[in-house]
């Protein structure tokens, strides 16, 4: 029988920079969004037409030799053999992940928590439109097991997939909890792929919620920002929030008559346990010229919300961050990070072990002009040595199917 699960409202714990309305608001309430830093810059309309046919064009076919290219491992275990106190995160492709808690004392599995999942082939309008897919899954929706909660960080649609969302609502019938941001929940049910109203969770930046698994365990979730964007059409933009996610265990089998603790209660009394920060999509700093590829080089200072992130909830034991999907910078680097600025943001969300995704899956239709798919994991491995930080101990890959445990 599916185990019911729980979701308690937690405390917000707010940076020093927070105002009343949010900065981030535009209206009140919001009609839409946007984000506050001067580490944001739009291109406009003529930015995107020249890095879409200006003179700084490189398109590289994806190389058909697929040992170039990321492996995928298929019949992924997700960790079954890694020791029960890890804290696990098996990469599906692109930013999707499934991640679980450490497994409590008496429990058969921790929490199971599926990030911007995306089983579907092609990423855009009625499945028919936008990216291809161009390395394989590594099994499918069915084979991945229990999911207690899905977490979506924006809705574009290579982060939110309605053909997936509606097989993960099938198999949880209605069990699964869709956390999302501001404004999320009219699109979720919208989509007609049977998610109800009362089985979304809205956040706001730094607006936090305890999901909690009958027989399982608990996770404390928070939804903090992200310099990213969003829109499904052109009449959509910045309808609804974007943001990254903060995940930690909550030690402690829960029962149904357990008592959902506070976050500062928490981390007064040592209950939460192991933390993982997924970014979602988001930029780092806008800079002005297509070769300006290191944060350092950038003329504005970097977004502050990840050192905020950082001071309130890390350190980290893992972060989930992205890699690819950033060139030209002069269009791409307010709202993807280059590896370079990934760097930057392991060192301030303070991250004790960092994995590179959102690469070496899906073609941007505009990044496939100017980024070859197999520059991101040359770079990251590069900006890694820069920095002088280890590489696979605190700055990393995995595979396709892969779990990483920390």
């Amino acid at each position: 029988m599916a185990s019911p699960t729980t979701i308690t409202p937690l405390p917000p714990r707010l940076p020093d920079s927070s105002t009343n309305p949010p900065a981030h608001h535009i209206g009140a309430p919001p009609r839409s969004f946007k984000n506050p830093w001067p580490s944001y810059g739009s291109p406009g309309v003529s930015g995107a037409l020249k890095a879409r046919w200006g003179p700084h064009r490189n398109f590289v076919p994806v190389p058909t030799d697929t040992s170039q290219l990321v492996t995928v491992r298929t019949d992924p275990d997700f960790g079954a053999l890694l020791p029960a106190s890890s804290l696990k995160a098996t990469w599906i492709g692109h930013a999707s992940f499934l991640v679980e808690t450490p497994i409590q004392p008496g429990s058969a599995r921790g929490v199971r928590i599926l990030l911007d999942p995306v089983w579907s082939q092609k990423v855009g309008p009625y499945g028919m439109l936008g990216p291809e897919r161009f390395v394989g899954l590594p099994c499918e929706v069915e084979e991945v097991g229990e999911v207690d909660a899905v977490l979506i960080s924006h809705d574009h649609y290579d982060h939110l997939d309605s053909p997936t969302l509606r097989r993960v609502r099938e198999r949880g019938e209605g069990r699964v909890r869709f956390l999302v941001g501001l404004g999320l929940r009219h699109t979720l049910v919208g989509l007609g792929v049977g998610i109800r109203a009362d089985e979304v969770v809205e956040l706001d930046w730094w607006g936090g919620v305890r999901v909690e698994v009958e027989g399982v365990g608990a996770a404390e979730v928070v939804c903090t920002p992200a310099q990213h964007g969003s829109g499904r059409t052109p009449w959509g933009f910045s309808a609804t929030l974007w943001c990254s996610w903060v995940i930690r265990e909550v030690k402690g089998r829960s029962t149904a008559s357990s008592t959902a603790s506070t976050l500062e209660d928490g981390l007064e009394k040592g209950a939460l346990g192991k933390a993982l920060y997924f970014t979602g999509d988001t930029g780092y700093c806008c800079v002005h010229s297509d070769a300006e590829l290191s944060s350092a080089q950038a003329p504005v200072p970097p977004c502050p919300a990840f050192t905020e992130i950082g001071q309130l909830f890390g350190p980290f034991d893992l972060a989930l961050l992205p890699i690819g999907c950033y060139l030209p910078r002069s269009f791409m680097s307010s709202q993807h990070s280059s590896p370079d600025d990934s760097i930057s943001i392991h060192k301030d969300v303070r991250s004790k072990k960092s994995i590179g995704m959102h690469y070496g899956t899906f073609r941007g239709n505009l990044s496939a002009h100017h980024e070859p798919v197999t520059e991101p994991p040359m770079r990251w491995k590069k900006a890694c040595e820069e920095a002088g930080l280890e590489w696979g101990a605190e700055i990393g890959l995995c595979d396709i199917g892969e779990t990483v445990a920390v």
